[in-house]
């Protein structure tokens, strides 16, 4: 049983996340370029804006040419590689005009070495063993890690994130590795955010724990991984369907998990999503905007983003059109408009659907005020069949993609092509 410490914000309940990779956005990576991009996004359909950090990045120690966005030189400043303060604040009420939200990246576990807090509060750092600052694992020897048995600390860490909100009206934080603060930090932090703005805080983790501290959505990498190792033929679709009944049918119904294909990290060290996942991409895609979780998409995704973007260097995504660009848009007017599909406890609870006769198949439902949603999605290069059973599941459907009405009979089979997907509403009225 979890306590949960906040409510669900209500303002994310339909919405999915954009991560927003700046510096590989447009050559210049300035908010200013950026801006050219959000009738795009909009047009996609994403609610809310990750933007990886953007605070000056540390030179001392760095790694490749342009470092680390997350080593941190200064919590309350803007690097100028990206623009200025006033013109983040400019664009984060341009989003707002938009009917988007705007979240910040935040790097509470480790700074820069050259932070500025390493003269102001030498204190604030953990050290070896001869007294020095020294990275939270060796090999991130570009930044030095924060102890926060300081109370110091973590008055200064809360009174920065509170800055952001106050100053630029951001609605919350993706916060960086979650897991490796304290949560009693997290409890103090988040209650005192709070009383700025009703906000959205995402943990970098997936200690279910963090959730008690405050936090509305953890990570979900078991989903991800296990994703990703049957794109390779490595796992199988049962052991697929065994995880999905754990992960969701424990997990506590007031918050939320994200779900993604990419995101910076995978991106950069482990391959593109197409690259991890292949022909499976695209159910990939289809599971975690239909999963109960938050959907996640990585800048360049839409364009169907085919290679690994360098983390220290420049690295400018091609933003060419892409077929990726239609699923996106048509998997996000879904899940705005059926409230099967929500966040948190918004959504509908789901039930797998009984696999007889096909193991290549991922079937389940989700059902919310009456609203139900069929999911059926094929992770193999064969034609495969699916069996419909139980009553509850009889009526009048259409399959999202096709437009086609459809009416689900008991015993019905429904055959689906190599890798392929179909996703089946029990409205006759077109998702638009």
């Amino acid at each position: 049983m979890y306590e949960i410490q906040s409510k669900f914000p209500e303002f994310i309940k339909e919405l999915s996340i954009y991560e927003v990779n700046l510096r590989q956005f447009s050559p210049g990576g300035s908010f200013h370029e950026f801006e050219n991009h959000l009738q795009r996004l909009k047009e996609l359909g994403v609610g809310i804006l990750w933007f990886m950090p953007i605070q000056p990045i540390g030179i001392k120690n760095r790694k490749g040419t342009l470092g680390s966005y997350y080593s941190i030189r200064d919590y309350m400043k803007v690097d100028s590689e990206y623009g200025t303060l006033d013109e983040f604040k400019i664009l984060v009420q341009k989003i707002h005009s938009m009917g988007m939200y705007v979240i910040l990246d935040w790097v509470a576990n480790h700074t820069a070495w050259d932070n500025n807090l390493t003269l102001e509060h030498p204190e604030f750092y953990s050290k070896d063993e001869t007294g020095n600052f020294k990275p939270p694992f060796p090999e991130w020897e570009d930044v030095i890690h924060l102890d926060y048995g300081s109370y110091g600390l973590k008055r200064y860490m809360t009174d920065a994130m509170r800055f952001w909100i106050s100053e630029t009206d951001i609605d919350g934080f993706r916060c960086d590795m979650a897991n490796l603060v304290p949560n009693e930090f997290w409890q103090h932090s988040i209650k005192e955010l709070h009383k700025v703005k009703s906000v959205f805080m995402l943990a970098e983790a997936e200690d279910r724990n963090l959730l008690t501290a405050g936090f509305d959505v953890i990570y979900n990498w078991n989903i991800h991984h296990l994703l990703n190792s049957i794109g390779k033929r490595e796992r199988t679709i049962g052991q697929l369907v065994e995880m999905i009944e754990y992960e969701f049918l424990t997990f506590p119904e007031a918050k939320s998990q994200l779900l993604f294909t990419s995101n910076h990290d995978e991106n950069s060290w482990n391959g593109s999503a197409l690259e991890r996942l292949g022909e499976s991409l695209e159910s990939a895609i289809v599971l975690t905007f239909t999963l109960p979780g938050i959907p996640l998409i990585y800048s360049g995704q839409e364009a169907g983003l085919w290679k690994r973007l360098a983390f220290f260097e420049k690295d400018i995504i091609d933003w060419k059109d892409d077929k990726l660009k239609l699923l996106f848009t048509k998997l996000n007017q879904l899940k705005k408009s059926n409230p099967a599909l929500w966040n948190g406890p918004y959504g509908g609870a789901i039930r797998m659907l009984k696999q007889e006769n096909d193991s290549n198949l991922a079937s389940f439902v989700r059902e919310k005020n009456g609203n139900r949603v069929i999911v059926i999605v094929n992770f193999s290069g064969n034609m495969a069949s699916f069996k419909l059973g139980g009553y509850a599941y009889q009526g009048d459907y259409v399959e999202v993609f096709t437009g086609v009405p459809t009416y689900l009979v008991l015993d019905a089979y429904i055959t689906v092509k190599p890798w392929e997907y179909k996703i089946f509403i029990n409205s006759v009225k077109e998702v638009r």
